[in-house]
């Protein structure tokens, strides 16, 4: 849409409330709200104010007052608001100089796009992200001198076998056994369906909805491949809509990756490729019916993975997953098939249009714009200067011998040593003025101070059952 048309939107639909959505540096949605009256065609120009230093990771205090810019074209009627309310995603601008804003997260992955177009190495780069998410009917936790606890629960979950729910119907799901169950044992198809059709409403293109393979209420929807920035944004909509339609019945979604102990964790495998001139780059004649280029990407994902899961990897909890045995791709290998590689080339189809490849290391707790944008100039790194992946690893990983195992890479252990890896190696992602010097410092200070520093300092609720009697 162009401004004009969102207005004739506005009187055709009788909106009465206009929200404008932006994303903030950890990768959380923002909004306020404007009635409609106040949005006018020089808005789409001028802007709104809004207060920079209240938002995480952003201005200071003495240098607050920023704008939000929407972008017509990111238009959608919002789903769930008692009243006609239009929601539009917002760039952020210094309303002084006017420029687009470095910690924008939406900002960084439109420069990572436009900065591919400029190397002349192709001139799009589609994603294609696999969300895992978990539905829980209830969920509590607190943190505080004296205590520290969670408990979650789900009707699915294996842990309720036995609890009299007046009557027990008995079809609960076994731990790493709830992929592809029908109804009655999958009783989360009517929310997922009311998820998928919000989605399409709203204009997303979605391909599949499926459960998961962990007890206690692991979910995915799927949506078809698109161009970095709309995706990133599309996840941003996909977030806010599998939550609310939780919500309405009486259920809560979470995308940390790992909140239950002993089952498959949450991630999010972004299938990436680059085109040029409406032709796909990464179909060819080599392994598994991939181009030269195709391989180059996977030598950039691979050279690059311990720095880039500072961005795909962000919260101290992701590390809860990346261990072995719950099909998390700890081993930074690549083949064709197997999921238990960190890079994984489909097969599905042997259409070149089919033909990308896909990074499983990911999870959903990650800045979308940030993440996509990371992982493509880590492509562009890898194929500008040629890096071959080394040979493929066409075996299943977990059964290796010991002494070949060792010889695998593997991803960082902690969210500590993945920023020890971003603040050694991100010279890759400042070219072109995509990610600033003062972006990255920004951001490995924000996670050391409030996320892992703030671990350290709590005593975890199992240290008492290893250490109270010492």
């Amino acid at each position: 849409m162009k401004p004009k048309e969102v207005l004739a939107f506005c009187r055709e639909k009788n909106v009465r409330a206009v929200d404008l959505r932006f994303m903030d540096f950890p990768g959380v949605w923002q909004h306020f709200t404007v009635p409609v009256g106040k949005l006018t065609e020089d808005v789409f120009d001028d802007g709104l104010g809004f207060d920079g230093s209240s938002i995480r990771g952003w201005q200071a205090i003495n240098e607050s007052d920023m704008i939000v810019v929407p972008q017509p074209d990111t238009t959608v009627l919002d789903p769930f608001a008692a009243i006609p309310t239009l929601s539009m995603i917002c760039n952020i601008q210094d309303p002084i100089t006017r420029e687009d804003y470095s910690r924008d997260p939406r900002n960084i992955a439109r420069k990572a796009v436009n900065y591919l177009k400029s190397t002349g190495i192709a001139d799009t780069c589609f994603i294609g992200p696999e969300a895992e998410f978990f539905v829980f009917d209830d969920v509590r936790f607190d943190q505080n001198a004296h205590e520290g606890y969670y408990h979650l629960d789900s009707s699915e979950g294996q842990w309720n076998r036995g609890r009299d729910e007046r009557p027990n119907l008995g079809y609960k799901l076994r731990t790493k056994e709830g992929y592809f169950p029908v109804p009655p044992a999958d009783q989360l198809m009517d929310v997922r369906n009311e998820m998928m059709q919000t989605m399409i409403d709203c204009g997303l293109d979605v391909e599949a909805q499926h459960h998961e393979v962990a007890s206690g209420g692991q979910c995915e929807i799927d949506l078809r491949y698109q161009d970095l920035v709309k995706m990133a944004d599309s996840m941003c909509l996909y977030k806010y809509i599998v939550k609310n339609v939780a919500r309405k019945y009486g259920k809560t979604v979470t995308f940390m990756p790992k909140p239950l102990f002993g089952d498959n964790g949450s991630g999010m495998h972004v299938h990436i490729s680059l085109w040029k001139n409406h032709e796909p780059l990464f179909a060819g004649g080599g392994y598994a019916g991939l181009s030269d280029m195709g391989m180059h990407a996977i030598g950039g994902l691979l050279r690059h993975a311990p720095a880039l899961c500072g961005f795909t990897n962000p919260t101290t909890n992701s590390y809860k997953r990346l261990v072995p045995g719950y099909e998390a791709p700890v081993n930074l290998a690549y083949s064709q098939r197997n999921r238990s590689a960190a890079i994984r080339i489909p097969m599905y189809s042997s259409s070149p249009k089919a033909k990308r490849v896909e990074f499983r290391c990911p999870d959903p707790s990650c800045n979308p714009y940030l993440a996509f944008a990371a992982m493509l100039m880590a492509v562009i790194d890898g194929v500008q200067n040629k890096y071959f992946p080394g040979e493929p690893l066409d075996k299943d990983i977990y059964d290796l011998p010991p002494e070949e195992l060792a010889r695998v890479p593997k991803t960082p252990a902690s969210l500590d040593a993945a920023l020890d890896n971003l603040a050694k190696n991100h010279e890759f992602l400042l070219r072109g003025d995509v990610f600033t010097p003062d972006v990255i410092e920004t951001w490995i200070a924000y996670k050391r101070a409030r996320e892992v520093e703030a671990m350290q300092l709590r005593p975890h609720p199992y240290e008492f059952c290893l250490y109270y009697d010492v």
